[in-house]
């Protein structure tokens, strides 16, 4: 069973840190890049990170560049998104998606394969 389980979500005030984690399982992590969405209330999800297949590259949106940073541990089959000088409009649910053989990396999210729950985060201002 394919799973990905996004952590490490919460309340924090502006201009803290938080890291979130996505542990995967049920499938060849080595094959997979691993992409960060993100989806405000009201707002369409959007695309703020991503890490290619055996990492060769990484994406941040423009929003997040210089703030956020991914990275990935394939001995834990488990990504990181590092989340830097948080601002109020950070806050969002943030998931955790999964795409087979993908060398570059993109933000389209209809192409991605798995899907994760999703985690809280919640920057004050």
């Amino acid at each position: 069973e394919v799973q990905l389980q996004a952590s490490g979500g919460g309340l924090v005030q502006a201009g803290g840190s938080l890291r979130l984690s996505c542990a995967t399982s049920g499938f060849t992590f080595d094959d997979y890049a691993i992409g960060w969405f993100r989806q405000a209330p009201g707002k369409e999800r959007e695309g703020v990170s991503c890490i290619s297949v055996g990492g060769s590259q990484t994406y941040h949106s423009d929003s997040v560049r210089g703030r956020f940073t991914i990275s990935s541990d394939s001995a834990k089959n488990t990504v990181y998104l590092q989340m830097n000088s948080l601002k109020p409009e950070d806050s969002a649910v943030y998931y955790c998606a999964a795409l087979r053989k993908a060398f570059t990396c993109t933000a389209i999210e209809e192409l991605y394969d798995y899907w994760g729950q999703g985690t809280q985060v919640t920057v004050s201002s």
